[in-house]
Order: C-alpha cells, then structure tokens, then sequence
C-alpha cells in the first residue's frame, strides 16, 4: 500500500534543476540556454540574419549573414553581453565574437 503524504513528493522544478546541475549534462543545457537566450534577447529581425550560435567556454560566437548588421551590433557588444547574461540570471558569457 503507498502512502501519499504530501512531504513524499518532489516538485516538478526542483527536480528539473537536480536534472541539469549533473556535471556530464549541465554543458550542453547550458548551450542550449545561451541559443535560447539569444533568440529572446535579441528579436527575430536578427534572428533571420543568424545562422549560427556557438558557446566555448566564456567566448560567445555568433555567425551572422549581414555584414552590415554585424558592424551595428559590434558597437553594442557590451550591452548586448549585459543583456544576454541578465537573461541567463548569470555571468557565463564574457566575450561576444560577431563574424
């Protein structure tokens, strides 16, 4: 016979963030996080110039097709690392690489 007493449960987020801290696992979330996050903070009018998002260690790469849009976006790097990390709720990224 189980007993479902309420302190027997786990709830569903925490259990998600036991899930994601494991060490082998928390890179490739996190990657996952950063792409995400870049999507949301930066819009779908740079998202249809963004082939790709690239996280390596601090170092944020993002490949963009406009080189126009490239030169725009280089003069608020450090805004747009603030924005990113604010968004992650921590400070992962610490160089942003436009090409």
């Amino acid at each position: 016979m189980r007993n479902n007493k309420k302190d027997d449960f786990v709830n569903m987020s925490d259990a998600l963030k036991d899930f994601k801290s494991q060490k082998k696992l928390s890179k490739g979330f996190l990657k996952v996080d950063v792409d995400a996050a870049w999507k949301e903070v930066m819009g779908p009018g740079v998202m249809t110039y963004t082939t790709g998002v690239k996280l390596s260690g601090e170092k944020l790469f993002i490949d963009l097709s406009s080189s126009v849009l490239r030169q725009e976006l280089s003069y608020g790097r450090s805004k747009i690392i603030t924005n990113l990390n604010e968004h992650l709720g921590k400070e992962i990224i610490k160089t942003l690489v436009l090409r």
